[in-house]
This record gives structure tokens, sequence and C-alpha cells, in this order.
């Protein structure tokens, strides 16, 4: 069987940080080419601002589409989208909008509100309760979730990195997200 995962990196979370690379060294290891979306050029400080968060959405979409175009989804039984917060909105919109969507799966780590404005299909979620950028707390990303029956792990206290001010809980939480991760890919029940 062919598979492939793309990985959409975050703005400043790159396809080299935790996340990204041991999910991406997992989707290899059970036999999957891996191809990684190159972004450039989004304004400096994003958060917060929402014309500038439009613009980054902007910008990594068209980067994605450019670096899909040269990508046939179509020999593939098995496609995953692997995204890290502004990445999951390029992924999802991407997905939505795909002839293969069917075939297509996404890990969203640390996803934007906008994420949600597209149906995820079979995805699965991770999220910070103390992630500033869609609400700590107050967040509605697991609500949406819900409603939606995506599963969705929120990592207590963790940010917006999914990582909390105790580097040895990093290290767990992060086993723990790579088991799960390592679940979804498998097409295990989570």
């Amino acid at each position: 069987m062919k598979r492939l995962a793309i990985v959409f990196p975050g703005i400043g979370y790159t396809a080299e940080k935790p996340l990204l690379h041991y999910s991406r060294r997992i989707a290899e290891q059970f036999g999957y080419e891996t191809g990684i979306v190159p972004y450039s050029g989004f304004p400096k400080k994003v958060k917060g601002d929402k014309k500038k968060m439009l613009r980054s959405c902007e910008i990594a979409l068209t980067q994605a589409k450019e670096f899909l175009a040269e990508v046939c989804l179509a020999p593939y039984e098995d496609v995953l989208f692997i995204g890290k917060s502004i990445g999951t909105v390029a992924a999802a919109e991407i997905a939505a909008g795909c002839p293969e969507k069917n075939k297509i799966r996404l890990i969203a780590y640390t996803p934007l509100e906008e994420t949600f404005a597209h149906p995820l299909g079979d995805a699965v979620v991770f999220t910070g309760s103390g992630d500033p950028w869609v609400g700590g707390e107050a967040s509605p990303i697991p609500q949406i979730c819900a409603e939606r029956d995506i599963p969705c792990f929120v990592i207590k206290n963790a940010n917006h990195s999914l990582e909390t001010h105790d580097p040895l809980l990093d290290i767990k939480n992060l086993q723990e997200i790579m088991e799960r991760t390592t679940s979804f890919i498998r097409k295990e029940q989570l």
C-alpha cells in the first residue's frame, strides 16, 4: 500500500521541532513517504492581531497549494496531513477541497479556531489548556471536537507548543502525544 504524509508546520514551529519531527519519523517508520510544506514571508507579531492572522492563513494556504500542486495524491491509498497551528488551517482547507479528501486523515497539533471552518473528516486533535492562541481554559476547541466526534486530547496547562513550565512533564506529555499519534497513524481506536 502506498502511503504519504505531508507536514504543515506553524509560523515559528518548524518541522524540526518535537511534535512534527517525531510524528514525521513515526509515519516514516510505518512506510509513509513524507514531505514538508516550506513557508516563508509571514508577518511579525501575529498573535492577537486578527488582520495579521488572516494574512498568515492566506500565505500558508497559498504556499501549501503551490507545494501540493507538484504532488499527485491519486496513487496513494492513505494520506496523512500533519499540521501545527496555522498549518492545521491550510491542511483542513486543502483536504476539504481535494478530490481525494476521503483518503486524507488529519493530525492537528494546537489547531487554531479557523481550522474548524472546514469539515475535518478523519482527524485527531491535540490542544493545551493554557494555549493563549485559542483562549486557554476558555478554548472552544474541545467542545467543537466533541460536537463533531473528533478525538481531542487536552494537555493540562500546556501552551501553544504543548509545553508547560516543567521540562520533565513535557517529555512525559510528548511521549503520550506520540503514542496517541502512533495509534492514529496505525488506525487504531483512540
